[in-house]
């Protein structure tokens, strides 16, 4: 193999190995939220999004909007451990400082199931560090598969 040759591989795989790491720090961007949602920590859900992020659920015809401020809120007067939600096989797109996450999810409540759905993520990176600036989903009861995740933990 040629020195360019070499040199282009390097790269590629470096490039590749780059672009995993970034789609990992955005995936944890997200969970971040979930472990905030699990928590019933209003603060940590907060600190995942930007400070006007948006929340729009859509059930059915019935679309929801959100601010990012008022879920935090919501969330901060669950009890710690009652929410649990969780994705799989993220979808995720990077360009510059913006982030998608498409991934389907599972929503429990008090350990039991609660819906299921789509979660959308759009993303930003500020600061160096990644923030969810909206999310939509999907809330859907019927026609739900089973998770690959297997049943939550307890």
């Amino acid at each position: 193999m040629t020195r360019i040759a070499c040199w282009l591989l390097a790269c590629a795989l470096g490039c590749a190995a780059a672009d995993q790491n970034e789609k990992e720090n955005v995936v944890a961007a997200v969970n971040k939220l979930f472990q905030g949602m699990s928590a019933g920590d209003a603060e940590m859900v907060a600190a995942s999004m930007t400070a006007d992020a948006k929340l729009i659920a859509v059930q059915d015809d019935k679309v929801t909007t959100r601010s990012g401020a008022d879920f935090a809120q919501r969330i901060g007067s669950a009890p710690k451990g009652s929410l649990l939600e969780r994705i799989w096989e993220p979808t995720v797109l990077i360009r510059g400082g913006i982030a998608a996450v498409w991934a389907e999810y599972d929503f429990h409540s008090n350990g039991k199931f609660h819906h299921c759905g789509i979660d959308a993520f759009l993303l930003v990176k500020t600061g160096g560090e990644w923030k969810i600036s909206s999310i939509e989903y999907t809330t859907e009861t019927q026609g739900c598969k089973p998770s690959p995740l297997g049943p939550p933990q307890k």
